[in-house]
C-alpha cells in the first residue's frame, strides 16, 4: 500500500520516493539524459540473426542493438519455442535487414543491450491491452473470485459491440472499479494503439513509434490508489502537467495531488535525501544493535546478518532468532529500497533449531509478499543460506547513483603504502638492469614518498648503493597512494 508519493522535479531528473505510514519503501530515478526505455515501441531493423542462440540483435536507434530471443516471438509463441517444441526456428522467422515491430520489456543493463518483445503490450491504469491476443486476464493480486468474476463480466460487457480486436489483462488497480472506469480506459487504449499503428505506417526502420509514459506519469497511473493520501510535487510546471495527465487516466486522484511549496526542499523534509544516502552504504544498522552487510557483484548480492551489539535479555538462541526475524523485515524492505535484482543470497546468523528457522523464513515470506516486482524464495539451503531471485527490471540505486571507484578499481581496498614501497623498489631495480640514467626520480603520493624517507629510508640507501646511482623522492599531490612513476633523469 502506497500512502504518499512524493516528486522531486528538475530539468536534469525526476526523483519519486513512496511512503508507507511515513517509512519510505521505494525509490525511483529517471534521469533526462538516460531515461528508462521499457515500454518503448519501435519498428526495428533486424541487423544479425544467431541460430545458434536462437536470437537476433536488432537496432532500434540506440547505441547498442536491441536482443530478441525466439521465445519473444509471439507469432511464434502459439506453437512453441525455437524448434524445441514445434515451433519454427528464428532462422525461418527473421531475416538480416527485415523490418519488426518490437517492444522494449527489459532496460540495457551494463553491457547487456536492451531486450525485445514482438507481443506488443500497451497499460492503462485499469488495463493492459494486448493489441495481437485476444483473451481477458485478470491479476493474480486480485484474490476475491467474486471480485474476479465481476470484473471479468464488466468488461467483457464493456467490450460487445466495439470493433476493438486485441484482448486485455484487468490490473490490480482495477478492483472494485466501475464499468465506466473500464470503459475509458479501453477508449483510450484503443485510440493510442491506432496512433500508434499510423506512425509505423511513415516510419523508417529503427524508429520509435511510442514512448512510455515520463516516470512521474507512470507512479500517479500505477502507484496512486484509494488508499493514497496525497501526491506532493515540489515543482509548479511538473505539478500542472500531472494533474493534467491524472484528469484524463486518473480522475479520482486529481484532489489528492498537491504542489509542495514550503520552505524546506520536499525530500529534506521527509528525510528521503538521508534515506538515500544510507542506501548507498554497505552495512545497514537494525533497530536492535543487529546490522546487514550488502554487497552487490556482477554475479549476485549477498546479504550478511550480524548481532552486532544486541545481547538480548534471554537465552542465546532467543537473541539470534530475535535478530533474524528484524533482519528479515529490514532485508525485505531494502530490497525494494535499493531495487536489488537477480540472485541473492542471505546469511542469517545460524539457528540451531529447526522451528527458528522455520519462523524467520516464514517472516521473509511475509515481509516480501508486497514487492511488485516477482520473486522467488528457494528457501535454507543444506549450508545454512537462503537463496532467493528478484526479477530484474532497471538499474539497482546504487549503479544508477555511483560508478566504480578510481582508486581501488571496485575492489573496496587498496594497497599499503608499504606495499606500494617495495612495488617501486622492484621497479628501479629492474629500470636500473636496463638504462644508464645520471639519476632515478620517484614521484609518488605523500604517504609513499613519506615512508620511504622514514621506515623505509634504508632500503633506499641500500638499492641506491646496489644501482650505483642517485635516488630522489618526489611528492605527487594528485596522485592516489596506488600510483607512482619512475622517472630517469
Amino acid at each position: 500500500m502506497t500512502e504518499e508519493i512524493l516528486i522531486n522535479v528538475t530539468p536534469q531528473e525526476t526523483r519519486v520516493a513512496t511512503l508507507d505510514h511515513g517509512v519510505i519503501e521505494e525509490l525511483h530515478i529517471e534521469r533526462a539524459s538516460n531515461r528508462g526505455l521499457v515500454g518503448n515501441i519501435y519498428l526495428g531493423r533486424v541487423a544479425r540473426v544467431l541460430p545458434g542462440m536462437q536470437s537476433a540483435f536488432v537496432e532500434i536507434g540506440l547505441d547498442r542493438a536491441a536482443f530478441l530471443h525466439v521465445a519473444d516471438i509471439w507469432a511464434n509463441r502459439q506453437s512453441g519455442v525455437g524448434g524445441e517444441h514445434g515451433g519454427k526456428p528464428i532462422e525461418a522467422i527473421l531475416s538480416e535487414g527485415q523490418s519488426v515491430l518490437v517492444q522494449v520489456i527489459k532496460d540495457p543493463i551494463g553491457t547487456k543491450g536492451a531486450r525485445l518483445s514482438t507481443q506488443i503490450s500497451l497499460a492503462g491504469r485499469l488495463l493492459v491491452h494486448l493489441p495481437q491476443d485476444n483473451h481477458i486476464g485478470i491479476s493474480q493480486r486480485i484474490e476475491d473470485e467474486e471480485e474476479r468474476t465481476h470484473l471479468k463480466e464488466m468488461l467483457t460487457h464493456v467490450l460487445e459491440g466495439l470493433c476493438t480486436p486485441g484482448g486485455y489483462i484487468i490490473r490490480t488497480m482495477a478492483e472494485h472499479a466501475t464499468e465506466t472506469e473500464l470503459a475509458r480506459d479501453v477508449d483510450y487504449l484503443s485510440k493510442l494503439w491506432s496512433d500508434i499503428q499510423d506512425r509505423v505506417k511513415s516510419a523508417k526502420p529503427g524508429s520509435r513509434v511510442h514512448q512510455e509514459h515520463t516516470l512521474a506519469e507512470r507512479m500517479v497511473r500505477d502507484f496512486a490508489s484509494e488508499q493514497t493520501v496525497r501526491v506532493l510535487v515540489d515543482d509548479a510546471a511538473a505539478h500542472a502537467r500531472i494533474v493534467a495527465f491524472a484528469e484524463r487516466y486518473a480522475p479520482s486522484v486529481v484532489e489528492r495531488i498537491h504542489l509542495h511549496a514550503g520552505p524546506r526542499p520536499l525530500f529534506d523534509l521527509y528525510g528521503v535525501e538521508q534515506e538515500i544516502e544510507r542506501a548507498l552504504h554497505r552495512r545497514v544498522d537494525l533497530n536492535s544493535g543487529g546490522y546487514l552487510i550488502i554487497d552487490q557483484t556482477e554475479a549476485l548480492t549477498t546479504i550478511d546478518v550480524n548481532t552486532g551489539a544486541y545481547v538480548g535479555t534471554r537465552s542465546f538462541d532467543e537473541t539470534i532468532y530475535k535478530t533474524n526475524l528484524e533482519a528479515a523485515q529490514a532485508i525485505a524492505r531494502q530490497l525494494r529500497l535499493r531495487n536489488l535484482g537477480g540472485i541473492i543470497i542471505i546469511d542469517f546468523i545460524d539457528m540451531d533449531l529447526p522451528e527458528h528457522r522455520e519462523g524467520v523464513l516464514k517472516a521473509l515470506q511475509a515481509a516480501i509478499a508486497g514487492d511488485r516486482t516477482r520473486l522467488t524464495v528457494n528457501g535454507f539451503t543444506q549450508l545454512g543460506l537462503i537463496e532467493m531471485t528478484r526479477k530484474r527490471t532497471r538499474e539497482s540505486l546504487g549503479h544508477i547513483l555511483c560508478e566504480t571507484c578510481p582508486t581501488c578499481q571496485g575492489r573496496g581496498e587498496v594497497k599499503t603504502a608499504q606495499t606500494v614501497c617495495y612495488e617501486i623498489l622492484r621497479e628501479v631495480m629492474r629500470e636500473a638492469k636496463q638504462f644508464n640514467p645520471r639519476e632515478f626520480r620517484i614521484v609518488a603520493s605523500s604517504a609513499v614518498i613519506e615512508m620511504l624517507r622514514e621506515d623505509e629510508s634504508a632500503a633506499l640507501a641500500q638499492l641506491s648503493g646496489d644501482i650505483g646511482k642517485p635516488v630522489s623522492l618526489q611528492v605527487e599531490p594528485r596522485y592516489t597512494q596506488e600510483q607512482f612513476d619512475i622517472v630517469l633523469l
